[in-house]
């Protein structure tokens, strides 16, 4: 009767565990939780820790941020750029750069967009290869002229010798 406030939450993973085809101790076994708790958190009675509901979320192999947001744990924007993030981080046909440039522009455009990115957004391009942009954005300002002027002959001496 006393349930708390969690949205939908525990609908929503009973539901999610039913499309699994899991019975409860089968989900709470694999998510290494005790099968009273997760009946309890079905049932509104409990509001799981973030590291429950990732926990959780791994064993029925969906997104942990769909679940922080059902919880209250997580904005729902701050999901949707969450995801975002990780998708582009995770794209294994572009480099680490192209991921950081990637990101820097999704960011501007949220920004113009009225949008301040979340505290992950620095951290995320910056983390991944935050050093790499700022040289190119300070090469006009670099205080030796004739390194723009030969890139081409050092960089194809330079690439077999390395």
């Amino acid at each position: 009767m006393a349930s708390l406030n969690v949205g939908n939450l525990g609908e929503y993973l009973r539901e999610q565990r039913r499309n699994a085809q899991l019975s409860l101790r089968q989900l709470a076994d694999a998510a290494g939780v005790s099968n009273p708790y997760l009946s309890q958190i079905e049932r509104g009675l409990r509001k799981p820790s973030a590291e429950v509901l990732q926990q959780v979320a791994k064993a029925l192999r969906i997104s942990a941020e769909t679940l922080y947001v059902r919880a209250g744990i997580l904005d729902e924007r701050e999901r949707e750029e969450l995801e975002t993030r990780a998708v582009i981080l995770a794209d294994p046909s572009i480099n680490e750069r192209q991921k950081s440039v990637l990101l820097q522009i999704y960011d501007s455009f949220r920004r113009e967009n009225g949008f301040v990115p979340g505290p992950e957004s620095g951290v995320a391009a910056g983390s991944e290869t935050g050093d790499e942009p700022e040289p190119a954005a300070g090469a006009d300002t670099a205080s030796e002229p004739s390194e723009p002027s030969e890139p081409s002959e050092p960089s194809t001496q330079e690439k077999p010798s390395h």
